[in-house]
């Protein structure tokens, strides 16, 4: 029996071979201007010991689908009829109390940000612990023996040493296993992974997604993977559904899914994933010149000051670390040059040396002027160097409109006249895509993508030789990502700038840049054109990267 031929009415035998039956499901949310569907008719079936996918961009209902599971709906959600049932048995029936007993136990969920599951106040191993001293009934000692067994099983080298610490004091891949380790430690039945790797950079999404099919054929565990990854779920998942505006498009196999899709969404989702084989950048220059050198750059974190350094100069060497060292890399008037590597790599430290946010030691050559200090860097400079940050909630001032932020490098460079600023400002909206009327609009007005055009565009409002974009499209759906890197394209061309555009994303990077550079705990590894990135010559770290990247949905892995 599938997910499509279960009604409500289905006696419990027919659907206790699935570990989860989601049945003519349907949710909607109170709001002032009534209710707002959120999820429409849903049928999805999990069979024990299988991984079911759920697909689909901001905003369709995946992430509604996973709280309506765990019963961890908001007070204003209104369930308008269907089914949920755990190995038969139905939620919708259980009490919060029962409820209580049930998650951890027979349920767990693994969050994208696993920040946001761990308590920064208590040490790691008191939270794995404390679920399974509730749950499996075991001592305290017990307890911390059996986190200290399941951390280890998720690869970590040093469990024990890794129970004493807090949450700040693990890397984003360290805290996510310990949040995988306590989803597994009750073995439960069914797991709900909601994005799990988005906030992580590719190798180490490429071990989480590795230790989860680990420990799933281990446990025989069902799960319930969501995300807008369709290269990473193609990776773990035995059946896709694709969800969009709360309607289940399209459900079947990957290879039926990915490789025959029927919904016209679905062919929309796949057509915006990046292709390196697809080259979509601007044409370089016949004879490009540098635009931007620097040379033997470092920036050292903690480093001691110079009073520091004259009264204890046995240990001025061994205070801090070196967040990036001896880099030596030119940018190109026109070029977009792409810069790739996991967290901690020093990309980010070399884009804030770039945008004058960040001391460093070593020299900046921009233009044919050397800089040697960031209190070096002028005027002119800030202007013409802009910066795109990831996060655009962090960078766009959540108390002023959006004409009020987009005019405000008009105003400091005098761009314009002042009388111009307010077409100035609606042709900088409409080149990023967004209405004129924008410009009366908050920041929490808008979506993600909306916003990182925003920020595009004020960057854009400076009139810059050189744009740097930090993980510009990181947090965005796949086809936002799309259009945000068409968007930045477009604008290339139009203004000639040149963009230093960082990113973990190795097939979108493939796609846009003239050149590839490739940072590894602080250092500069590899710097190859574009087309010679599977070169036998590669670097070992470029070459890990390369071959972590997920192959295109659909596709048999090499």
């Amino acid at each position: 029996m599938t997910a499509q031929t279960l009604t409500k009415d289905a006696p419990i035998a027919a659907v206790e071979k699935s570990a989860l039956s989601i049945i003519d499901y349907s949710l909607a949310y109170k709001t002032a201007n009534g209710l707002i569907p959120a999820l429409q008719n849903i049928d999805l079936t999990i069979p024990k010991g299988k991984t079911v996918g759920l697909v689909g961009e901001s905003g369709s209902g995946k992430s509604s689908m996973a709280w309506s599971i765990m019963r961890y709906l908001p007070s204003n959600a209104v369930e308008t009829g269907g089914a949920i049932r755990l190995a038969g048995e139905e939620l919708l029936d259980y009490t919060p109390y029962q409820m209580m007993d049930i998650r951890g136990r027979r349920m767990s969920m693994v969050f994208q940000d696993p920040s946001t599951s761990l308590n920064p106040t208590i040490k790691l191993g008191e939270q794995i612990a404390e679920v399974l001293m509730r749950h499996r009934g075991l001592t305290k000692a017990q307890a911390w023996a059996e986190a200290e067994a399941a951390l280890g099983r998720t690869g970590i080298t040093r469990p024990k040493e890794m129970l004493q610490r807090f949450p700040h004091e693990a890397s984003g891949g360290e805290k996510q296993r310990v949040v995988i380790a306590t989803a597994f430690a009750c073995e439960p039945e069914l797991i709900i992974f909601d994005e799990p790797t988005t906030a992580l950079d590719i190798l180490t999404a490429r071990q989480i997604l590795d230790l989860f099919n680990q420990l799933r054929e281990e446990t025989n565990v069902s799960a319930l993977y969501i995300s807008h990854d369709l290269g990473l779920v193609s990776r773990v998942v035995d059946r896709v559904s694709v969800i969009h505006k709360g309607i289940i498009v399209e459900s079947g196999s990957v290879q039926e899914v990915f490789r025959r899709p029927k919904a016209d969404y679905t062919r929309q989702l796949i057509g915006a994933v990046p292709d390196p084989d697809r080259w979509v950048g601007v044409d370089a220059p016949g004879e490009p010149k540098t635009l931007l050198r620097i040379d033997k750059v470092g920036v050292r974190y903690g480093a001691p000051t110079k009073l520091q350094a004259m009264f204890w100069p046995t240990d001025a060497e061994t205070v801090g670390f070196w967040g990036a060292k001896d880099i030596s890399i030119d940018v190109r008037k026109g070029e977009l040059l792409g810069v790739v590597g996991e967290s901690g790599s020093g990309k980010s430290t070399i884009a804030k040396v770039l945008a004058g946010l960040q001391d460093f030691e070593g020299k900046l050559d921009f233009d044919g002027k050397a800089i040697t200090s960031r209190n070096a860097i002028d005027r002119a400079y800030r202007r013409r160097v802009q910066i795109v940050f990831q996060h655009p909630d962090a960078s766009l001032n959540p108390r002023h409109r959006i004409g009020t932020i987009i005019a405000r490098p008009l105003k400091l460079y005098g761009i314009v006249p002042k009388h111009e600023i307010k077409a100035r400002v609606a042709e900088l909206l409409e080149m990023v895509r967004l209405p004129a009327s924008y410009a009366d609009r908050l920041p929490h007005q808008l979506s993600g993508g909306e916003k990182q055009r925003v920020a595009i565009a004020r960057a854009f409002a400076a009139e810059p030789e050189l744009v740097i974009c930090d993980e510009v499209t990181a947090a965005l759906d796949v086809s936002v990502q799309a259009a945000v890197a068409e968007l930045l394209v477009k604008l290339q061309r139009n203004t000639g700038a040149a963009c230093v555009f960082i990113t973990h994303d190795l097939n979108l990077i493939r796609q846009l840049a003239h050149r590839i550079a490739v940072m590894h705990h602080g250092k500069l590894v590899d710097f190859f054109d574009r087309v010679d990135a599977r070169s036998v010559d590669r670097d070992p770290y470029a070459k890990a990267l390369l071959d972590a990247v997920p192959v295109h949905a659909g596709e048999p892995e090499a």
